[in-house]
């Protein structure tokens, strides 16, 4: 899946059910026979000067610049306005301000243009207009118009589905450093060569995308790194940087995979059933690894993540990088049950807990809200829960019955 959120000037309207016509060439043919006879204005054939002409003659024609000069000059002054017009939302002022310099072959400006129609700002939708000006721009080198165009090829929207050309114009822009450009090349040519090579390659556009600060590449490299698919061998420790860039940006996959990583970490080598006195669990339940990945576990847990709750609620039974404490336990083990994930051993426990306990813990769940909670370690709202990356998890987070009885087992509390 190809993935273009977060793009401040590239939210596109790639609606595929709206009814849009295949075929503009009239159109792209005005437009860009508009650009080129500009761009032939801009090299004017100087004329012959005879030298009987007199200096104030000279100095006359000197003074008075071309039309074409005086356009250029207008829509220089007018670049930074259109902008900011367009980032103030004044977008029919934009439109005016920018036209003039996307005429004279602006490839910033044209891609100006092609954001309002594109998203319909100021002017009536048209993805067939919008597309004209990513054309003049994407020639002229504007890496935003060729990613933008790359994601009209791939959907096949306003144009026939062409992947090869989206391929060419993602490599463009990924060339001139465009950090969606360079994740979602990536992720086509993991798609098309899923083989040691083409993941070697793909991965080398992750690390890029990564560096520019996209957490989603950060998480794509971080499954080829750790599963070996790139034919280096499974390399989970050289995986861990990028599985924290993904999930200090709440990719709420990469918080999950690296709290159980560190967890796992934390109790390496300790046998199963040792005991919560022993030594050697204490010093593991208290290591920075237990406590960090206990951390990204609730993280997860708050958004609603099913496989992150059932893990915070066995953390919380045995006391593992967290205090423990059974009633807490037994809420995000109801969470996970009713969100389709059942485990035996946390039934169990519940099972054992005194009825006042049991009460408290069915309580705490039925107040659990339906949407995902705000994340505390955070602050801004958290984002809603993502699949699980193995595709078996990918469960909605089930409203609680309201009206439970506190007394019955956690077995004969309704289910979906």
């Amino acid at each position: 899946m190809m993935h273009a959120a977060g793009v401040a000037l590239l939210a596109l309207a790639l609606t595929a059910g709206q009814s849009m016509a295949e075929d503009k060439d009239e159109m792209a043919t005005a437009t860009k026979a508009l650009v080129e006879d500009t761009a032939e204005q801009a090299e004017p054939t100087a004329e012959p000067v005879e030298d009987d002409e007199s200096d104030e003659g000279d100095a006359a024609a000197e003074e008075q610049p071309s039309e074409l000069e005086q356009r250029t000059a207008e829509a220089d002054a007018n670049k930074d306005l259109a902008f900011g017009a367009f980032q103030r939302g004044y977008y029919l002022t934009a439109l005016e301000l920018a036209l003039p310099r996307a005429q004279v072959g602006d490839p910033a400006a044209q891609t100006l243009i092609a954001e309002l129609y594109a998203s319909g700002l100021g002017v009536p939708l048209n993805v067939e207009e919008a597309i004209n000006w990513y054309r003049l721009a994407a020639q002229a080198g504007d890496r935003s118009s060729q990613f933008a165009l790359a994601m009209y090829y791939l959907d096949g929207v306003a144009v026939e589905k062409d992947r090869e050309r989206a391929a060419e114009l993602l490599r463009q822009a990924s060339m001139q450093g465009h950090a969606l450009a360079q994740f979602n090349l990536g992720q086509l040519i993991a798609t098309e060569r899923p083989t040691p090579a083409g993941y070697a390659e793909a991965l080398e556009w992750f690390r890029k995308s990564s560096k520019a600060g996209n957490p989603e590449a950060s998480y794509s490299a971080s499954q080829i790194i750790a599963r070996g698919l790139d034919g280096l061998g499974e390399r989970p420790e050289d995986a861990l940087p990028f599985l924290r860039d993904a999930a200090e940006e709440r990719i709420v996959p990469a918080q999950v995979e690296l709290g159980l990583a560190l967890v796992d970490r934390a109790i390496a080598g300790l046998p199963v059933d040792l005991s919560r006195d022993d030594p050697a669990f204490v010093a593991a339940a208290e290591s920075e690894d237990a406590t960090e990945g206990y951390m990204w576990l609730q993280r997860a847990a708050m958004t609603a993540n099913p496989l992150a709750q059932n893990r915070v609620a066995k953390l919380r039974e045995r006391g593992l990088g967290v205090e423990r404490d059974l009633v807490e336990a037994s809420k995000w083990h109801i969470l996970a049950r009713r969100a389709g994930l059942k485990d035996d051993g946390l039934d169990r426990m519940f099972a054992r807990l005194p009825q006042d306990q049991r009460a408290e813990a069915l309580s705490l769940a039925n107040l659990w809200p339906d949407v995902p909670q705000r994340d505390p370690f955070a602050n801004e709202d958290a984002p809603p829960a993502l699949p699980d990356p193995d595709g078996v998890l990918d469960l909605e987070p089930v409203n609680p019955p309201s009206g439970v009885d506190p007394e019955v087992d956690l077995t004969d509390v309704a289910q979906p």
